[in-house]
């Protein structure tokens, strides 16, 4: 298990300086608390009222995107400006610096933001059955399997999706942290890291890895891939958002377009491909298919019991490293919120 004095760099080296205020990680408990227990119960208004607006995660516009070529109905609220961010602690950032209300991410980073004592909730749920990321090696490796990890520097994101994909697969293979070196980056340095060799594994999406191998393949840097999954894509708010009536009325005017967004880009790969990823990622059409090809089926359970209890298993295995105090992540849910995105799609995207 990672020293204290390991935890205090893992911490330092990816929260970055907004996140490092006084009394951080001694406060997060009562903090937390106390903004769960200020949270509303109020009913949801059954309309939004004139004038509101939120502001809205939307990485590389793929929201937009969306909405314009399912061509849904517009919004009943002003949207008064989508924030091109997706990485867990930068988004935590961003709400404490109230320049973002409403953001899509992976089930970790409002553990992390719990930690930190920041008060926000779980609006929507969507449920990932297929595995998002894989494991790639740096140039010139000899690891092929995840039980080859021991003894590697592997890089390791505490905030974000790819941080607990590791942390479950090396649960899963046996691995101890004592086992492994966590070299703490964040997601967008994990390339770099592979290139240079700072690290020799690192979790990378799916559209991420076919890049690096067609570069690196032909030196020795390979794919080794794990049926673990991270369960969770989900819409979360600030509670201050959410205490707000008005803005309470258009998160959940939202969630059905953002889950009605999914299911048309699920059910239109080809115009997918050729107008995200080639006309806007610059990806050759071949490479655009082959990531569409491991694309989810987009989920939205009713209940949220199955993630409730993933999140807990997610929360207790970073407790287990010491990378945050155990606790009871129900409270990370607004389930006033709870079946509006299954609601709002076909009975075939309901879990």
């Amino acid at each position: 298990m990672p020293s204290s004095y390991d935890r205090r760099l893992f911490l330092a080296s990816l929260l970055g300086a907004a996140a490092g205020v006084a009394g951080l990680s001694g406060c997060a408990e009562s903090s937390a608390a106390t903004g769960d227990e200020g949270a509303s119960a109020a009913p949801l208004a059954a309309k939004v009222p004139a004038g509101t607006s939120l502001k809205v995660s939307s990485y590389q516009s793929v929201q937009q995107l969306q909405f314009k070529l399912a061509k849904l109905p517009e919004l009943p609220f002003t949207v008064s400006s989508w924030v091109n961010i997706g990485a867990g602690p930068d988004v935590i950032n961003a709400f404490r610096s109230k320049s973002l209300d409403l953001a899509n991410n992976a089930g970790i980073p409002p553990i992390q933001a719990h930690y930190q004592g920041f008060d926000a909730k779980i609006v929507a749920i969507g449920l990932t059955r297929k595995p998002n990321y894989l494991f790639a090696t740096k140039p010139g490796s000899d690891i092929r399997t995840v039980e080859d990890f021991r003894g590697r520097k592997l890089a390791f994101s505490q905030g974000q999706a790819q941080g607990v994909v590791l942390l479950r697969a090396l649960k899963k293979a046996g691995l101890t942290y004592d086992d492994v070196k966590l070299v703490p980056l964040t997601s967008n340095q994990f390339l770099t890291a592979l290139q240079s060799g700072q690290v020799d594994v690192a979790p990378l999406a799916n559209q991420q890895a076919p890049a690096y191998l067609q570069q690196y393949g032909s030196k020795g840097a390979r794919a080794i891939t794990t049926d673990v999954v991270d369960l969770l894509n989900l819409l979360w708010a600030p509670v201050s958002v959410l205490n707000d009536r008005a803005k309470a009325a258009a998160v959940a005017a939202y969630i059905p377009q953002w889950a009605q967004g999914q299911v048309w880009q699920f059910e239109n790969p080809q115009v997918w491909n050729e107008e995200f990823y080639v006309k806007t990622q610059n990806l050759p059409l071949d490479q655009a298919r082959s990531i569409t090809r491991l694309a989810n089926k987009p989920l939205f359970p009713p209940s949220w019991d199955e993630a409730i209890a993933w999140e807990q298993e997610t929360a207790d295995l970073l407790a287990e490293g010491g990378f945050v105090k155990k606790f009871d992540v129900s409270s990370l849910f607004d389930h006033r919120f709870e079946g509006v995105a299954a609601k709002s799609v076909a009975a075939e995207y309901r879990k």
